[in-house]
């Protein structure tokens, strides 16, 4: 398969750059194979889910990674975490007009003060001095890592609207988006409808913004995310699966830490990092349905999405989208994808 089989023209302005006045007011493009395309609102997701189903949900929570200052040798730095390690260590992305080397020290707002370890490829490994940990010193004095086709700066609203409701553990550096429609009354709604939750957690990296940049996409690096999954989401599954229920991903996240659990075969509980690369071809283990929102060109999910529902289906639904002027990315709106 060649890139550019997964490229589109997608019109800038449908490209979100703030997230809808109110949670859970999207649209909703119903991409469901037996039937029409269908436009709804996010609000009518409960008529598609069915008692007995099981919905799964990455509680993933986003860090306020992104960090500015100076080294203290002058120059501007700017640091976006992509991974804690331990209390005082952290993996991070930096951008300067050079580069920091080993022993550099970097001062960020706030006073924070860390010294550059070493390199890891395209990361350096920064430690981080003080009694507070990395995790206490971002939630003082971070910024919301917004994608980089937003193109404003982060504000306070983002804090909390760049950050799904049932989030609970951090890690991530870029938010699952298909999480963000859902509201508590929309929860309680799928609910008292007999619909079954489940929750995993996947640490969202910002490699997940990356565009393929090779032609053959076999040749592609993937990026790797830490993941959980646990016992009792194992057996939710099965429970489901027993009765008939179908499971739905809710977002590419929670496929991914769902199907990684699977790779051999048999979902099986653990944790771990995973690099799973999914393309046209993939055999889905687990998934059944999913909630997903619209997905850059050239990027591995929209590669992902065309795996599960088949490509020219994807296509014709992009078609649809752009037509109908619909937001793209992660503030955008959702649909409603079914597995091949």
């Amino acid at each position: 398969m060649n890139i550019s089989d997964f490229d589109f023209h997608l019109p800038e302005h449908l490209i979100a750059q703030n997230p809808p006045a109110v949670r859970g007011s999207s649209r909703l493009l119903v991409a469901l194979p037996e039937s029409p395309l269908q436009d709804k609102h996010f609000t009518d997701l409960p008529d598609y889910v069915a008692a007995g189903d099981l919905m799964i949900f990455n509680n993933t929570k986003v860090m306020k990674a992104r960090l500015f200052g100076q080294k203290a040798s002058g120059g501007k730095i700017e640091a976006l975490i992509e991974r804690v390690l331990d209390a005082h260590t952290a993996l991070a992305h930096i951008r300067s007009s050079k580069s920091p080397k080993a022993g550099a020290e970097l001062i960020f707002e706030g006073d924070i003060r860390a010294t550059m370890v070493e390199r890891k490829e395209e990361l350096f490994k920064l430690h981080f001095s003080g009694s507070e940990t990395v995790y206490e010193l971002l939630e003082h004095n971070g910024h919301m890592p917004l994608p980089p086709y937003i193109v404003r700066d982060a504000n306070d609203n983002d804090d909390s609207r760049y950050q799904t409701v049932y989030a609970k553990h951090q890690g991530a550096v870029a938010a699952p988006t298909a999480g963000l429609h859902f509201t508590d009354e929309l929860l309680g709604s799928l609910k008292n409808k007999g619909v079954d939750f489940a929750e995993v957690t996947l640490h969202v990296g910002a490699g997940t913004f990356q565009p393929v940049r090779v032609d053959n996409i076999a040749e592609h690096k993937m990026h790797s995310e830490w993941y959980s999954v646990s016992e009792e989401a194992v057996a939710k599954i099965a429970k489901t699966k027993a009765r008939g229920g179908k499971v739905w991903a809710v977002g590419t996240t929670s496929m991914r830490a769902i199907e990684s659990a699977a790779r051999l075969g048999s979902l099986k509980a653990g944790q771990g990092d995973t690099d799973i690369f999914i393309t046209p071809g993939y055999q889905f283990q687990v998934i059944d349905r999913m909630v997903t929102n619209f997905h850059l060109p050239k990027s591995t999910l929209l590669m992902l999405v065309s795996a599960f529902s088949g490509s020219e289906h994807i296509r014709e639904v992009y078609r649809h989208a752009i037509e109908q002027e619909y937001r793209f990315f992660s503030y955008g709106d959702a649909m409603i994808l079914e597995r091949i």
